[in-house]
């Protein structure tokens, strides 16, 4: 299981490399299912894979003069602080079993992974319904801050992040693209260096606790990732990406679906609890 755990890591890369997102949303599942990881520690885990793999998208992206470190910082710093608390105090005080529906002991890892599915049934919406308002921004347009609201949603992003492990873009891209009137091709790239930041900051929350990290797993995840990104830059030359994110979109939801499914009905049928 973990040889076929390592192949799908680089599939992660190669979704992060061929339409931004969807890093987290593959990861968590891959460490909790595939490889046995328990949940809580998987959300750590994909904080460091997503948050390495979104930095080398990021340089790439900064190298084509695709990134606005302005809107980093803005956007960034609220999401960065939500997701250090969230790790370093929220996450280690919710307790253990969280309640009980009939026979059903809803545990800590149970919740984890509900919301997670909650989350990858919202990221697949937005990947199957294109963005609106994207489309109307043009590169010649003057760019404009709403700064209360980026602030907000930076914050929620990042309590978000700090709680299931995932990455945002699903959510960063549409915020910068209808908050601060960005274009889409620059969203992408400035979205990469938020989730970079923010995630690998809230793994260092991570390491200050007391849990056990398996270096040579995240090591070898983290490096099949990065070289699923560069495939993922080579195929999209070559590939529509609107049509992958909808095919992609689709798959998440499925996914979703199941993980949500199989928590709640089916709790004891394997992954990392």
């Amino acid at each position: 299981m973990e040889i076929l755990g390592y192949i799908l890591a680089i599939l992660v890369g190669v979704s992060l490399g061929l339409i931004g997102s969807g890093g987290s949303i593959l990861t968590v599942p891959i460490l909790v299912y595939v490889m046995g990881v328990n949940p809580i520690l998987a959300t750590a885990y994909s904080l460091f894979i997503v948050g390495s793999t979104a930095l080398v998208g990021g340089v790439q992206s900064a190298l084509q003069k695709k990134a606005d470190f302005k809107t980093v910082l803005i956007f960034g710093i609220p999401s960065i602080a939500a997701v250090y608390l969230t790790r370093m105090w929220l996450v280690p005080l919710i307790p253990a079993e969280l309640f009980t529906i009939g026979s059903l002991v809803i545990t800590k890892s149970i919740g984890i992974m509900v919301l997670f599915a909650i989350v990858m049934i919202l990221a697949s919406v937005s990947m199957i319904r294109p963005c609106k308002d994207c489309d109307d921004n043009t590169d010649d347009k003057p760019m404009k801050y709403n700064y209360p609201m980026i602030l907000l949603e930076g914050a929620l992003v990042g309590l978000l992040t700090g709680l299931v492990g995932a990455g945002g873009g699903f959510l960063i891209i549409p915020a910068l693209v209808i908050l601060a009137r960005m274009p889409m091709k620059l969203a992408v790239g400035t979205s990469l260096f938020i989730i970079a930041a923010k995630s690998l900051i809230g793994f260092i929350g991570d390491l200050q606790g007391s849990q056990i990290i398996d270096w040579k797993l995240l090591g070898t995840f983290t490096g099949l990732a990065g070289i699923g990104i560069f495939i993922g830059i080579y195929l999209s030359k070559k590939i529509s990406g609107d049509k992958l994110k909808k095919s992609f979109g689709w798959f998440v939801l499925v996914m979703g679906i199941y993980i949500f499914v199989k928590e709640l009905f089916f709790p004891s049928a394997g992954g990392g609890h």
